[in-house]
């Protein structure tokens, strides 16, 4: 059913080693990968930055401050951004940034 090029991605839910996409903006994670990537995808399967494809592959877009965020000394602060992630489909880097202040 997901055939494409001779691959069945659907029945293996992610490609190894391509199912995460680290981004430096939230252009790159709006526009190049989020917009273009869930085009004709499954709009339920969009989570915590998580989506997947018209032909059923599974993604996470990842913008590298989280990274930074979620590592950071403070315990406290950390906590804060994992607590924000869940509300999202799309990770909004801006709202990081403000739960990391808090």
């Amino acid at each position: 059913m997901s055939d494409f090029d001779g691959h069945d991605f659907a029945s293996r839910g992610a490609i190894s080693g391509a199912d995460q996409v680290y981004c430096d903006t939230q252009k790159e994670v709006d526009y190049y990968y989020w917009e273009n990537l869930t085009e004709d995808g499954d709009r339920n399967a969009q989570q915590c930055g998580w989506l997947k494809d018209k032909y059923g592959v599974s993604w996470q877009i990842v913008p590298g401050i989280l990274l930074d965020l979620i590592n950071d000394a403070d315990h406290q602060k950390s906590q804060k951004v994992f607590a924000a992630m869940p509300r999202m489909k799309k990770i909004d880097i801006a709202a990081l940034r403000r739960a990391h202040a808090g």
